[in-house]
């Protein structure tokens, strides 16, 4: 398995799959999973000629599980490392979640020579938490439950989590899948506890404003309206204002874990965008869910 060590010595884990001399797509995975929680995604377009990258972001997974660093910026570093390490040019970063704010904090922070275009699945920019210059976020009385819960039992946080709003277990018309919720879970408790634990502070509290304004590439946002975890109105649409080149794919009762419970449809979409066959401005129409 491949590992690249970082300038502080910590070990970062990541998969290089598909074609070599393809274009590549570098996944980026939400909190507090790992880079296998894009599997799906990559063999897809793996399977379509493209080198398909993701790695466990550093705490989490089969990465180091290092005391510090534990932010933004150091995610963004560390992601600007393996660029480097890869001679990666011309890339589509697709980033999930707590995953889209590292890709909004990469392209803010080291910019958009070596990227293309930018793909943000149930996102959390431009802030997921109430913070000033976002007051509709979610309040940070949840953030600090959030955290409780975590240091109580982080187990049982992570079953129930997977069984409720994450894959959107607790609606009436989604089918309820085991195999979904396993997995889930096993990718949590793979990860560091202080890692997870101060992961929960960066995603809830980070403000991505600024990042999003220098996002200068086609960036495509994909949100279910029915995201209990990073609800829309505070994400993605208010994201689709601060970007220059926006599209915004609404998918109608979508959950948070689009890219398991809708897998087909997102694909299909990364494909589309990536191929140049799904881009645009503004918010386009409404995608069918397939659930």
């Amino acid at each position: 398995m491949p590992f690249l060590t970082l300038s502080d010595g910590n070990s970062l884990f990541y998969k290089d799959w598909g074609n070599i001399t393809g274009p590549p797509v570098v996944f980026s995975h939400g909190w507090p999973l790992q880079s296998d929680a894009w599997d799906n995604q990559m063999f897809f377009l793996g399977q379509n000629g493209y080198r398909t990258i993701a790695h466990d972001r550093r705490g989490h997974g089969r990465s180091s599980q290092p005391w510090t660093g534990n932010d933004m910026d150091t995610y963004a570093d560390d992601l600007q490392q393996l660029f480097v390490h890869l001679g990666l040019t011309n890339a589509t970063m697709v980033g999930h979640s707590t995953g889209g704010g590292e890709v909004v904090r990469y392209l803010g922070r080291h910019g958009t020579s070596r990227v293309d275009k930018a793909v943000l699945v149930g996102a959390i920019p431009p802030s997921l938490g109430a913070i000033p210059s976002n007051p509709d976020g979610v309040p940070l009385a949840v953030y600090k439950q959030q955290q409780q819960d975590f240091i109580d039992n982080r187990a049982q946080q992570a079953v129930d989590t997977a069984n409720g709003p994450f894959f959107g277990f607790d609606r009436p018309d989604h089918n309820r899948s085991e195999g979904l919720v396993e997995q889930y879970v096993q990718q949590v408790l793979q990860g560091g506890f202080v890692n997870q634990y101060e992961c929960l502070t960066a995603l809830f509290l980070t403000d991505f404003t600024e990042d999003l304004k220098k996002m200068d590439i086609p960036t495509l946002l994909i949100h279910g309206d029915d995201d209990q975890l990073a609800p829309i109105d505070s994400t993605a649409r208010k994201a689709a204002q601060i970007l220059p080149n926006p599209t915004l794919n609404v998918y109608p009762g979508g959950d948070h874990g689009l890219p398991a419970t809708h897998l087909h449809q997102v694909n299909q979409d990364l494909l589309d965008f990536i191929r140049g066959t799904g881009e645009g401005g503004g918010e386009g129409e409404d995608c069918p869910s397939t659930w």
